[in-house]
């Protein structure tokens, strides 16, 4: 069994997906927000392509802990993808300084700005999942 993560934003969605030991994450794609329907229908053909049975969403919470907007649209997003495939577990996980340490990364690497703003959600959703993965070793 492998876990996906969703970095869940306006216009995209970054999805990375773990090994099967659950040791790491690997990004797997950026998904262009097309409506709630197509999104789904892209997320499931990827849950039964990787044999999900757990999906970390990450939840954005403002510094001092509490969930904003995004955050709320967020939640309501993870109760959708929940009514839409119901056999899997979704887990909420806090992303706070995901997107700041993918771009720290991706700019360490010398990735140009362009090719950053294609790939940044994608590496958000690695942070996510890579985050989770490292909890269950503690």
């Amino acid at each position: 069994m492998r876990i996906l993560a969703l970095d869940v934003g306006d216009k995209t969605i970054g999805v990375a997906v773990s090994d099967e030991l659950k040791l790491t994450a690997q990004g797997v794609e950026v998904i262009r927000r097309a409506g709630i329907k197509k999104d789904f229908t892209r997320l499931r053909t990827l849950i039964e392509q990787f044999e999900i049975r757990l999906i970390i969403i990450g939840l954005p919470k403002n510094m001092n802990g509490t969930v904003g907007p995004q955050g709320e649209l967020v939640e309501q997003f993870a109760e959708q993808l929940s009514a839409f495939v119901p056999q899997i577990n979704i887990r909420l996980w806090d992303e706070r300084l995901s997107t700041i340490a993918a771009e720290k990364s991706l700019i360490a690497a010398d990735v140009s700005r362009a090719k950053r703003r294609q790939v940044i959600d994608k590496m958000a959703a690695v942070f996510i999942l890579q985050g989770y993965l490292d909890s269950l070793s503690k």
